[in-house]
């Protein structure tokens, strides 16, 4: 497996691109993109887990139950969010216009949105420009940097990826872009997420492959404990790199499936260092748990404590708020077996404090990725996940919001 340029249109047979319709009135950035397949291609998806749903996540679930799609169109600056049956009508009609450039079945395109809840879809600005987003697509990394520029909100940096791997001699891609760095939260995290393949897979096991790719990255981060209506993580599939379909039996099945899993880690790890005012990354590692279960409780507790991500911003070694996160996790968990390190310092063993140098930890937890390892030492399973620091930065930014 190689790391290559392209992102979403690195794939064969895939266009993207992106364009200012007037979504974003007061900042006219890029906020309606649209990325398509020359060929139909299997589908699957992850949605946010949040009782409360936009209009684009009902609408795509809809449309992806038939395995099949050509085309997402997505929007940033208005997340279509508890906006009625007026908001499905305006998803419905954005599915409706993207499928119109193409002459394909609406119901082959998904629909994701990203922005303010609560306020009316501007449909007509959509439909208006229309038109300029169809021409605007191409199959290079130009459209695909178009695309993910009109996706963005809050964000920061730009998270893409995309990499090749070989699989009866002939090269396959997977590409992806992914936009979110607030209301970040495990079980699917807040985000748009959209990847695209032209290896030839199986429906059942694309499903599976995401399933399995999420759990492992987008569902191990946090930022600051809220979940999205909007959350999206779609794969499609084309094909158009030949060879056999692959699927659960298929001798290459973990091949595709480690490829994904590691870029989608790769995306989620982005996602997290992006976070809303964040100066640090922190990797939480749990180990020694007696279930996977266990082990993900800990990770989940310790990274969206807080006091653990004020203590980071803040260089201050006070160790002690990461094992009490643990400690409430709901894990099974004993005192006197927990050991810890932070950035490889040695701070707990077997539930008694180690002497360490203060000053040197405080400097290390001034690095921008700042590591984290708890042992339970209690069974054989263990869980990574990644969050950020928490600064006074985020409340400005989520303080002043809307207004």
């Amino acid at each position: 497996m190689k790391e290559i340029s392209g992102g979403v249109c690195a794939p064969k047979g895939f266009r993207a691109g992106g364009i200012y319709c007037g979504i974003k009135a007061s900042s006219k950035k890029r906020d309606l993109a649209l990325i398509y397949s020359e060929k139909p291609c299997a589908a699957a998806a992850v949605f946010t887990t949040n009782k409360v749903k936009a209009a684009s996540v009902l609408l795509s679930r809809e449309h992806i139950s038939g395995g099949v799609l050509r085309a997402v169109i997505a929007n940033s600056g208005n997340a279509n969010a508890c906006t009625g049956e007026a908001g499905i009508a305006a998803a419905r009609k954005m599915a409706e216009l993207a499928a119109d450039l193409f002459a394909i079945n609406p119901r082959q395109v998904a629909v994701a949105s990203t922005g303010v809840i609560g306020v009316p879809l501007p449909i007509a600005a959509i439909e208006s420009g229309i038109e300029a987003l169809g021409n605007s697509l191409r199959g290079d990394e130009a459209g695909h940097a178009a695309a993910l520029e009109a996706i963005m909100t809050t964000d920061t940096r730009k998270k893409e990826g995309s990499v090749e791997i070989e699989i009866e001699g002939k090269p396959v891609r997977i590409g992806g872009m992914v936009k979110g760095s607030g209301m970040i939260h495990p079980n699917m995290a807040t985000l748009l997420g959209f990847i695209t393949a032209d290896a030839p897979v199986e429906l059942t096991f694309l499903q599976t492959s995401l399933n399995a790719a999420a759990q492992k990255s987008f569902n191990m981060i946090s930022v600051d404990g809220d979940t999205s209506p909007n959350d999206s993580l779609i794969i499609m599939a084309n094909g158009m790199a030949g060879g056999s379909v692959i699927d659960k039996d298929s001798p290459y099945a973990t091949v595709f499936q480690q490829a994904l899993e590691t870029l989608c880690i790769y995306l989620a790890k982005e996602v997290a260092r992006d976070g809303e005012g964040a100066t640090r990354l922190i990797e939480v590692t749990a180990r020694g748990a007696l279930s996977h279960n266990d082990a993900s409780k800990v990770v989940h507790t310790i990274i969206s404590s807080p006091l653990v991500k004020t203590a980071v911003h803040g260089c201050d070694p006070n160790w002690g708020r990461i094992v009490v996160a643990a400690g409430r996790s709901g894990a099974m968990l004993v005192e006197s077996e927990l050991d810890l390190d932070i950035t490889g310092i040695a701070v707990m063993r077997k539930g008694v404090p180690m002497p360490f140098d203060m000053q040197r930890l405080s400097n290390e937890l001034a690095q921008e990725q700042v590591s984290i390892e708890i042992n339970l030492n209690l069974g054989d399973n263990s869980a990574t996940g990644w969050g950020c620091d928490l600064s006074k930065e985020y409340v400005s930014i989520n303080s002043d919001y809307t207004t």
